[in-house]
């Protein structure tokens, strides 16, 4: 279900002529590295992994980031959630926001799921009474009661989601971004956590999603921005968006 729409909504996010540069190194080995060090640039080159992307994102909406791999949909989300800074434009940001990106971003390996539940609270801006009084409803969402107090290292991929996951929903953003990782856990964890994503839609909150499921993207998404090679190549509705994806396919 598509987000309700909020009258006269303000900008949350506005991205404007952003661009990531990342430098590649052409060395295969250590030896390589320390014998070229301080060498010309002949031995990395640039990746351009997003080039002059400008939108703006209104409370409310939920806008779906796709593309094909290396696209830079992921490199995309982690520059709007300021994980990353470009090396040229600008993001500016309204609200608390929360971030949902590769496994394991965020916890401690040597610390235990509960403290790894302070850690990221209070990365997040919640006090510790906050977390106190979220703490009970954290550990019942992600379902892992029974290994709180083990240190996460030893989680497995599903159980990291199950945690991350929970945290993120309960420290109440007003933008919550997604990457991919609902696509880890087990069926009835995933439909647990689409089903907590469509009541932040009816709360109009807004929501950010990387996804390479169409159908996922089409089902929740009321606009979709399409990127090809770093560069924005199209901006509008779910079902048109998903058809400009499958034509890039092509070129």
């Amino acid at each position: 279900m598509p987000s309700v729409a909020i009258p006269n909504a303000p900008t949350v996010v506005r991205a404007t002529n952003v661009s990531k540069r990342f430098v590649i190194r052409k060395e295969k080995s250590l030896k390589e590295r320390i014998v070229n060090f301080g060498r010309s640039n002949k031995h990395k080159d640039d990746f351009w992994a997003l080039r002059d992307v400008s939108f703006e994102i209104k409370a409310g909406t939920t806008i779906g980031l796709v593309g094909a791999n290396g696209s830079g949909k992921s490199t995309l989300l982690k520059v709007l959630g300021g994980i990353i800074e470009p090396n040229d434009g600008a993001v500016q940001r309204r609200g608390r926001l929360a971030a949902l990106l590769e496994l394991g971003a965020g916890f401690h390996p040597d610390l235990t799921g509960r403290e790894n539940v302070y850690l990221n609270s209070s990365i997040l801006g919640l006090t510790r009474k906050q977390t106190d009084d979220y703490f009970d409803s954290i550990v019942e969402f992600s379902e892992i009661e029974a290994f709180i107090d083990t240190q996460v290292k030893f989680y497995s991929s599903g159980m990291y989601v199950r945690l991350a996951f929970a945290i993120a929903v309960h420290v109440d953003p007003d933008i919550l971004l997604v990457d991919e990782v609902l696509a880890v856990g087990d069926e009835p964890f995933q439909e647990k956590c689409m089903n907590k994503i469509r009541e932040f839609q009816q709360e109009g909150r807004t929501i950010i999603l990387v996804s390479h499921s169409s159908s996922q993207v089409e089902s929740l998404c009321d606009r979709v921005v399409v990127l090809s090679h770093g560069s924005v190549i199209f901006d509008g509705g779910a079902r048109e968006g998903i058809a400009a994806l499958r034509e890039s396919f092509d070129h």
